[in-house]
């Protein structure tokens, strides 16, 4: 497994948490690559969805990095999560991992899958990163900051730029998922009127609305935090909002639930600035 440097940050610190997801990114990214080029077997996970080498090893150098800079801060991971690892009390903050999300698309040799972390903070999605490392796209977003970041061919930091939400177009352009759109996402969207269509696969679907490239993704399907979490630190940080269908902000930590699952979201409606909010 790759080696990482990262040593015992204050979990106060975001600017420096969020350099450690940027580095954790870095390094689970280019082993995602690894076996994206080798090739690897597909397995099947008890809900039938697949898994990979590259998912496994991701998740653990994305986890090992986190628990060593972070001791006291409870880490939720999808496959973790899927072999019933989990903490026992999240507290007031906590980690969502999703080691790469899209991994259909990785799988279908499409190149919008994502590697994702991000801090949890009373509810709030509030650090975060997104990596897709096979087209270098890579965002990152913390309290009153989002960034586009630039990586070169050896997987280093060589720019980045701030980027900000925008007020929604008139009609708006709406970004939509490639492997699961719905009958509702397509009623809502045919409602807006939309201008342009984007679908894309991933978490990249928040980052292009924080960034300025679409206006709104409305999610009529399941999804899990560990899905949505980093992508919607981002938009968050860029001054986005991901609200659920009732108006309510999307929140974290969803535990004995009535209805579903732990940590599975509701239908939400992620938007920029003005754009599409229930």
């Amino acid at each position: 497994m790759p080696k990482t440097n990262t040593t015992t940050v204050a979990v106060s610190d975001d600017e420096a948490m969020l350099g450690v997801f940027e580095r954790l990114a870095l390094a689970a990214g280019r082993e995602v690559m690894r076996v994206f080029h080798e090739g690897c077997a597909v397995d099947r996970k008890s809900d039938s969805s697949p898994v990979t080498e590259a998912d496994r090893e991701s998740e653990k150098i994305i986890l090992a990095g986190l628990r060593a800079a972070f001791t006291e801060i409870p880490c939720v991971a999808e496959e973790e999560a899927s072999a019933g690892v989990m903490p026992g009390d999240l507290g007031d903050a906590f980690f969502l991992i999703d080691p790469l999300d899209g991994t259909k698309e990785f799988v279908n040799r499409r190149t919008d899958f994502t590697v994702n972390i991000a801090l949890i903070r009373h509810g709030v999605p509030e650090v975060g990163v997104v990596f897709a490392p096979c087209t270098g796209r890579f965002f990152s977003g913390r309290p009153g900051r989002a960034e586009a970041i630039e990586v070169d061919g050896d997987y280093k930091i060589v720019g980045r730029r701030p980027i900000s939400a925008r007020p929604a177009a008139d009609p708006p352009a709406v970004v939509a998922s490639r492997s699961h759109n719905t009958p509702e996402t397509d009623a809502f969207i045919r409602d807006l009127g939309a201008a342009e269509i984007v679908s894309v696969g991933s978490s990249l679907k928040f980052c292009l609305v924080a960034a300025a490239e679409a206006d709104i993704y409305p999610r009529f399907g399941r999804t899990m935090e560990w899905d949505t979490a980093a992508g919607d630190a981002v938009l968050r940080a860029a001054g986005g909002v991901t609200r659920t269908l009732d108006g309510k902000p999307l929140a974290y930590g969803k535990r004995r639930q009535a209805d579903d699952a732990d940590f599975a979201n509701p239908h939400f409606i992620a938007s920029g600035k003005g754009a599409g909010a229930a």
